[in-house]
């Protein structure tokens, strides 16, 4: 594949999204919005979103990074995500066509019960709750979400804001069928290897590991999952650490622009079937954590299968092309 960006010109186009009333990215981040800018190289589009407040650098940093030394890996995930796409739209191809991409848990980033219903309503069967702002509330709105809906499989995601001794306090004052019905607890409580050991044994839950995961492995055996996004990992390598340790990995988007979400789920479907025994239920819908716009209306509901859109690369190109670009200088 050729390296478009040695000779093309860089555009951009800046956007916010803006989260729905009362929704926030998660406890570590209780901001209102979420700013990133959508990338076009010759033929390929990316998206570039940082979250600054979990020790992503600033876009004005990322862009700059862009015109020069490259060494951010949300920088450089973006560029190969529009290398992907350019290729694909200069053969007028879809990149998900013939692909199957792994079905998707749905994110809810509050204690809201109607999401929930709406989420079942969508035929989702796993839910993925973020945590860890009232630990008292949460566990009271699991045991009452988990009475009437026994069925429905838990992934609860904290962030590392929590203690190890908190989230074991948290989950052992939890019924016995509620536990049951948890599939792992995310970024428990700060890493640290002992620590997660000692907690995995105490509750006997298991753990998914994000922004911690390293290629060699070397963060991550105590954990049973990895979590991994395409806007800042790099898949295969990280898939094939998790192969080798027996381990199951989740592809998420980074809750970034629709196109960052269909990049999340074509390389989901890219790695489902090199790896079809470690690649679980995924997360690459968080549209509706947002307010709507074109993209997001274009996704439609945020269903346990993902719908492409669009007919060439990865989609959305009537609208793309109708977006102001600002020519990134040199």
């Amino acid at each position: 594949m050729p390296d478009l960006h040695a000779s093309s010109p860089i555009y951009y186009h800046p956007y916010t999204l803006r989260f729905r009333a009362g929704k926030s990215a998660n406890a570590a981040s209780p901001i209102g919005e979420a700013r990133g800018a959508l990338l076009r190289i010759g033929d390929g589009f990316a998206c570039l979103q940082p979250w600054p407040t979990l020790g992503d650098p600033t876009l004005a940093k990322c862009l700059s990074d862009l015109q020069g030394k490259r060494r951010w890996p949300l920088v450089r995930r973006a560029l190969r995500c529009a290398e992907y796409d350019a290729h694909a739209r200069q053969h007028e191809e879809s990149l998900f066509e013939e692909m199957e991409i792994p079905p998707s848990h749905f994110t809810c980033a509050g204690l809201d019960r109607q999401a929930i219903d709406w989420a079942v309503e969508l035929g989702h069967e796993t839910i993925k709750l973020k945590c860890g702002r009232d630990l008292n509330a949460e566990a009271l709105f699991l045991r009452e979400a988990s009475a009437a809906l026994p069925k429905l499989r838990w992934r609860l995601d904290f962030n590392e804001v929590p203690k190890r001794e908190e989230v074991r306090g948290f989950i052992l004052a939890l019924p016995e069928p509620v536990r049951d019905q948890i599939d792992f607890l995310e970024d428990p409580c700060p890493f640290h290897a002992d620590s997660w050991e000692t907690l995995k044994r105490e509750t006997g839950a298991d753990l998914a590991l994000d922004r911690e995961a390293a290629p060699n492995g070397s963060t991550s055996k105590s954990a049973a999952y990895l979590v991994l996004k395409p806007a800042l990992d790099e898949p295969w390598l990280l898939a094939e650490a998790a192969s080798r340790q027996g381990q199951r990995v989740i592809v998420t988007s980074y809750m970034d622009h629709p196109l960052g979400q269909a990049f999340a789920a074509w390389e989901a479907g890219r790695l489902a079937l090199q790896f079809p025994n470690h690649v679980g239920t995924c997360g690459l819908q968080t549209h509706h954590l947002f307010e709507p716009n074109a993209f997001t209306e274009a996704l439609g509901d945020p269903g346990p299968t993902f719908q492409p859109t669009g007919w060439t690369g990865l989609g959305f190109d009537e609208l793309l092309d109708e977006l102001p670009w600002k020519e990134l200088p040199a």
